[in-house]
């Protein structure tokens, strides 16, 4: 069963309970979601929606998520948008600098 991005659920739970902010820039998801900057969403790590599993999929802020669109993670990293906010492969969430060191790969 998966939902209608195609993760799967078990891989949903996960994250959801894994993450409360965004994985790249760090904002605090909001529950209201009047704001683009503290809504969440899906999002493939490494830009390959075959590979749904927990170390490609987190939950980012659209702001993140609009930025990074089909950018590899690391062209991204060097963009602007993440110079100007302080984003770097030391500041991003866990699961990013795991994603980083090890690739998620199609299994």
């Amino acid at each position: 069963m998966a939902n209608k991005w195609g993760i799967p659920i078990e891989v949903e739970k996960h994250v959801l309970s894994r993450d409360r902010c965004c994985v790249y820039c760090g904002v605090i998801f909001t529950k209201n979601n009047n704001s683009r900057k503290t809504k969440q969403s899906w999002e493939h790590i490494v830009n390959d929606i075959r590979i749904n599993g927990t170390d490609n999929i987190a939950l980012c802020c659209i702001s993140c998520n609009a930025s990074k669109g089909c950018k590899s993670l690391e062209d991204w990293l060097k963009s602007k948008y993440c110079k100007d906010k302080g984003i770097t492969k030391d500041t991003v969430a866990f699961v990013v600098k795991e994603a980083i060191k090890n690739k998620p790969e199609l299994k």
